[in-house]
């Protein structure tokens, strides 16, 4: 990550805002009503876990959230531990599968603190159970998230870590449903009880979603607006949905380009049809990944 001593990032992309400070959309009612209508007919008990190495006190946590439903340790994984581990993070892992014995046995090789969770949640229901855990054991520390839908990170993240540019920092934004910073990866300085409480309404304690939509419509799309109320959110690049839909899947090689870390492995999959997909293989190649 090309950063100035603030931690923030000092590239452009054609088309994108450059260090954004977030900015909330006005909400119409129609969206205050879809939120309320899918708490109380769709939201479920949150996800059974349990803590196999617990976390202890530390400065910074990284947590990597894997969803391995088949215990296959994937190359991707293989590579962003390992980049995490070589930059000297304490690493937190939340495996989702089947039951804890499913767990790939190569993650304790890499995990300072590692918890099972059950498949259901999605990966905010990882989140929340980390983000807790971390406030009620490692209180005030500052805590990298990301979940194993990038390839990456193929830069340093640590600068942003420690010395993050807003209290909730996101590497990429999107005006979509409305302004909300994309979850696959952000940090949130100073995680303790208190400001677990102020994000109880994304960060459920005792629920959770089981269907995508309702976890981008309830809590992804929501979480900046909400956490803005107590701290100061932004995110390194911005784009509106009405020119660039999702910067991460329209400008993945200028994103790269300048500086970004990430690589959204969709564009091999559900969103191939937005770029070509031996290009991708080729940009991710060329960064030192093998593709399976």
């Amino acid at each position: 990550m090309k950063t100035n001593s603030t931690g923030s990032v000092d590239i452009l992309v054609a088309g994108v805002d450059h260090n954004w400070d977030f900015v909330p959309s006005v909400v119409p009612r129609w969206r205050k009503r879809q939120v309320v209508e899918k708490v109380l007919w769709n939201s479920r008990l949150a996800p059974r876990w349990h803590a196999l190495t617990p976390v202890t006190p530390q400065a910074y946590w990284t947590v990597y959230f894997m969803f391995c439903p088949d215990g296959l340790f994937t190359s991707y994984h293989k590579f962003t531990l390992s980049r995490l581990r070589d930059a000297g993070h304490n690493i937190m892992v939340v495996c989702a599968t089947k039951e804890a014995a499913g767990i790939p046995k190569e993650v304790a090789h890499y995990a300072n603190a590692l918890y099972w969770k059950a498949l259901n949640g999605y990966d905010f229901s990882a989140y929340a159970l980390a983000l807790r855990e971390i406030s009620r054991r490692s209180p005030h520390a500052n805590v990298f998230v990301l979940n194993d839908s990038v390839f990456g990170p193929f830069n340093d993240v640590s600068a942003v870590l420690a010395n993050p540019p807003w209290a909730f920092t996101g590497y990429t934004a999107s005006s979509q449903i409305e302004n909300h910073i994309q979850s696959y990866a952000f940090v949130l300085q100073d995680v303790s009880p208190r400001r677990m409480r102020a994000l109880a309404g994304i960060m459920f304690p005792w629920t959770s979603f089981n269907l995508a939509w309702d976890v981008i419509c309830v809590q992804e799309t929501r979480f900046a607006r909400v956490a803005s109320k107590s701290m100061r959110v932004g995110a390194f690049w911005y784009a509106p949905h009405e020119t660039i839909i999702d910067p991460t899947l329209v400008r993945p090689v200028e994103l790269v380009d300048a500086g970004f870390p990430f690589v959204k492995r969709s564009l091999l999959s559900k969103h191939a049809k937005l770029q070509e997909p031996a290009k991708i293989r080729e940009l991710v190649f060329s960064l030192g990944h093998e593709v399976d």
